[in-house]
């Protein structure tokens, strides 16, 4: 045990572990200081158990729709307290890995609360350490709105994890990424679902046309969505909740689930009190360094303001790591980290919108490749498809990929390699894609770009 060690870090979730793994692969001593489980809310409440929840509803529209495809088969009911055993025990194997991996590392790992002290230092209980570099790690929490009393039969996402009950109605305000998600979830698993969002579109950080195409599909999944619909109150009972809208129209309900967003863990934790200079938001003030206003005193992950991400802060533990070693790594650009909503159909996307590639370049030139000139999309039977942003009407590189469509996140490896690295179209368009596979619509996007459209009209 070190009081005194070259990496100190406050907060074991994606951004913080990966720090101290990197921070120890370099030669360095490190401290993590966690108060609940290393991997945080990213492993523990959020991206895993989600996704696995995600992966069962894909198992059910697959049996509920297998007569389509000729097989035999009826979906006889969902078992709830299986399907949790399924993505816990799936977490759990994560989770041994993961400590698996600190102790192979030599980290520490100091199990409670850190109030920041100043300086680089950090109280946990009776104990001080105080790191020769300190990294700000503390994640976000889920957000409420005010009013709004989370309990019962109003969840937010930490609770609907673990809801032991399979709702038939639900109505979920909050049309972002987890909203968005957890009402194709519940509707694969059989429920009415409504989505109440206030902004005038669902997933609004993305490109407008993946916005409608995601409208679509999910109308014709039978979800209702409510845009530019304010929330107003919510009364619940023990078996139901009604929820009023700003217009006085009522939605009855088992549950609400409560997805308006997630805020940094910053309040109360001594950051303000000792010279850390946080935005009117609450999250922590950075350069591009990521180097807060205390010298030696670094911030990753959800609390500095931008997408919240969990390989985003993961990528920015590297980051940090690398610097206090004396590394010069490259800058990280956040319109540069890959984005996927994990619904049915996903979401994925990386770079500008048209919109930002407008604000930022001027002119630009876009195309629509449609997944129905896709075999393997058609073998699927998923629609929707691939939108490119290009810098500039007649020339430049692509700045913007947008995708929607089932599968359709495991295509944005060769996206973001296609945006960070500047490629121009005619430069995609003579890689070979193997056929018949999703990324063939990826090549057929760029041929249209670049002027030599084969499977669509251009």
């Amino acid at each position: 045990m070190s009081d005194q060690p070259d990496v100190l870090i406050l907060g074991g979730g994606s951004g913080g572990y990966a720090s101290a793994f990197r921070a120890a692969q370099l030669g360095k001593t490190v401290t993590l200081i966690e108060e609940d489980k290393v991997g945080g809310t990213c492993l523990h409440r959020g991206c895993i158990p989600t996704k696995a929840l995600v992966h069962a509803a894909e198992v059910a529209d697959t049996v509920t729709h297998a007569s389509a495809l000729g097989i035999g088969a009826t979906l006889d009911g969902i078992d709830l307290g299986g399907v949790h055993a399924y993505k816990n025990a799936t977490v759990e194997r994560l989770y041994k890995g993961l400590q698996g991996l600190v102790r192979s590392h030599k980290i520490e790992v100091v199990h409670g609360t850190g109030r920041y002290g100043g300086g680089r230092t950090v109280h946990v209980g009776d104990r001080m350490i105080t790191g020769t570099s300190l990294v700000l790690a503390t994640g976000s929490q889920v957000r409420s709105l005010p009013g709004l009393e989370i309990g019962g039969r109003i969840l937010t996402s930490d609770e609907a994890l673990t809801f032991p009950e399979l709702p038939k109605r639900v109505v979920v305000l909050g049309g972002g990424v987890i909203g968005v998600e957890f009402a194709s979830i519940w509707a694969s698993l059989g429920a009415a679902v409504t989505i109440v969002e206030a902004l005038p579109r669902l997933v609004a950080a993305e490109d407008e046309w993946s916005s409608k195409q995601l409208t679509r599909a999910l109308r014709k999944r039978g979800i209702t969505i409510m845009t530019g619909t304010r929330f107003a109150k919510a009364v619940q009972d023990e078996s139901t909740v009604s929820v009023t809208v700003e217009s006085g129209d009522t939605i009855e309900a088992d549950l609400l689930l409560v997805a308006v967003g997630r805020g940094p863990r910053t309040a109360d934790i001594g950051l303000t009190e000792n010279g850390v200079v946080l935005d009117p938001r609450g999250f922590v003030t950075v350069d591009d360094s990521l180097r807060t206003s205390q010298p030696d005193v670094y911030a990753v992950g959800d609390i500095v303001a931008g997408p919240q991400l969990a390989h985003r802060g993961f990528q920015q533990g590297i980051f940090v790591a690398e610097t206090i070693a004396g590394l010069s790594p490259a800058p990280i650009e956040d319109s540069g980290i890959p984005r996927v909503t994990y619904s049915n159909p996903e979401v994925a996307s990386v770079g500008l919108t048209e919109d930002q590639a407008r604000e930022r370049h001027g002119d630009v030139a876009t195309v629509v490749y449609d997944l129905a000139g896709n075999g393997k999309s058609q073998i699927l039977g998923t629609s929707g498809g691939v939108k490119l942003v290009r810098a500039g009407a007649t020339e430049g590189p692509v700045v913007g990929i947008h995708m929607v469509g089932e599968r359709v996140g495991e295509l944005i490896g060769e996206a973001q390699l296609i945006v960070n690295w500047g490629a121009y179209p005619d430069e995609v368009a003579t890689l070979v894609h193997a056929h018949p596979t999703q990324a063939e619509a990826l090549g057929e996007a760029h041929l249209a770009l670049a002027g030599t459209p084969l499977h669509s009209h251009g």
